[in-house]
C-alpha cells in the first residue's frame, strides 16, 4: 500500500520545513535534532507509579539506567530496553514515552540502558553496556523487585540489534534464561543489500544513506561488519535463542533483514511472531502520539510480553 497519510503528512512537512537529513549534519547537530523529533511525535508522556534514574557499574564505567516501575507489586517480570539511534543517537529520553507505555500496559518493570555512543565508542562498547545492564537486573532483582526468572530484552532499530546480540551472550553465559525478545525493525546484517535497503532512498525518510551513516559511526573495520554481536542474522547458529516478536515496516531499508532474522529464528526452532506493518516507514513506533500503527504495535507489544511473563 501507499505510504500511510499520517506518515505521509509527517514527510510531507519535513519537506516543506527543508530540515537537513540527520546525516547531512555532525553528530551533535543529529542527537539533538533526533531528540526534538521524537519527542514532538510521541504525545504526553503516561504517569507511572515510580520511575527511578540510577547509575551502574558498567565495563567502560557507570552507565545510567531508568527503571520505570507500572504498580506497587513485587517481584514483578522486567523488560531490559534498548533505544535506537543508529548505536550514534538517542538516549534514555528519546525511549521514556514507549518505556512508560510498555511497563503500564505489559505490566512489568522497563528498565533503559544509557549505553555507550559511536563514535565516541564505537562497536562493540554498546553491546557490552547492554549486556553488562542485564547481567546487573538479574544480580540485582530481590532490591529492584524483579522476577529474575522472568526477564525479557528489547529495542527498536539499533536498539533491537543490541537485544538481538545480548540474546546471543546470555545464550553463551548459560546460566540466564530469557523469557523473550521484542526487536523492533532492527538492523540485523550490517552487509545487507536486498530489496527494501535498494528501493528506499526517499530524503526525507530513514534511507540507505541513513544506514550507511550510522554504520560507518559504529563500525571501526570492515570484520566488524560480519561479527555476529554487529550482525545476528550472520551468526553461524540461533538455536536456542529466546521467542521473539519481530516488527517491521514497509517502507523501511532494514525491513528485509529484519524478516530475514525472523526466518532464521524459525528455521533453528525459536518461536517467532513476526508483524510487517503497512505503510508505515522507519521510526514509526516511537510515534505514538501521531500515529495509530504505534499505538497498534505498542499494544502488540505488550500482549507478547504479558504472555511470556504469565507462568505456563
Amino acid at each position: 500500500m501507499p505510504l500511510h497519510p499520517q506518515l505521509q503528512t509527517l514527510r510531507d512537512q519535513r519537506a516543506r520545513s527543508g530540515a537537513a537529513p540527520l546525516y547531512s549534519l555532525s553528530v551533535g547537530e543529529a542527537r539533538a535534532a533526533d531528540l526534538a523529533a521524537i519527542r514532538a511525535a510521541a504525545g504526553s508522556p503516561r504517569a507511572l507509579h515510580e520511575v527511578t534514574d540510577l547509575r551502574i557499574a558498567g565495563p567502560g564505567g557507570e552507565l545510567a539506567v531508568r527503571v520505570y516501575r507500572p504498580s506497587p507489586g513485587r517481584p514483578l517480570p522486567a523488560l531490559l530496553y534498548y533505544f535506537g539511534g543508529g548505536w550514534t543517537l538517542g538516549g534514555i529520553d528519546t525511549a521514556d514515552g514507549l518505556c512508560r507505555d510498555l511497563a503500564a500496559e505489559a505490566g512489568c518493570l522497563v528498565v533503559t540502558v544509557g549505553y555507550r555512543l559511536a563514535p565516541e565508542h564505537p562497536f562493540p562498547a554498546a553491546v557490552h553496556d547492554c549486556h553488562a545492564a542485564l547481567r546487573w537486573v538479574a544480580g540485582h532483582a530481590e532490591e529492584l523487585g524483579a522476577d529474575p526468572a522472568r526477564l525479557a530484552v528489547g529495542g527498536d532499530s539499533a536498539g533491537g540489534n543490541l537485544a538481538a546480540a545480548v540474546t546471543l551472550l546470555a545464550r553463551a553465559d548459560g546460566d540466564l534464561a530469557l523469557a523473550g525478545q521484542l526487536l523492533v525493525y532492527p538492523n540485523t546484517d550490517q552487509l545487507a543489500d536486498d530489496a527494501s535497503m535498494r528501493d528506499n532512498t526517499d530524503p526525507w525518510q530513514f534511507n540507505h544513506h541513513s544506514v550507511a551513516w550510522y554504520r560507518r559511526h559504529y563500525l571501526t573495520t570492515p570484520g566488524d561488519a560480519e561479527h555476529p554481536l554487529a550482525s545476528p542474522l550472520r551468526a553461524a547458529d540461533l538455536g536456542g535463542l529466546p521467542p521473539a516478536l519481530v516488527v517491521t515496516a514497509e517502507y523501511d531499508p532494514l525491513r528485509d533483514q529484519g524478516e530475514a532474522y525472523a526466518a532464521r529464528l524459525a528455521a533453528a526452532g525459536v518461536p517467532v511472531e513476526l508483524t510487517r506493518y503497512p505503510g508505515m516507514a522507519h521510526g514509526f513506533f516511537t510515534m505514538t502520539g501521531t500515529v495509530d500503527a504505534a499505538r497498534a504495535a505498542g499494544h502488540q507489544a505488550a500482549r507478547f510480553l504479558r504472555d511470556r511473563f504469565t507462568p505456563s
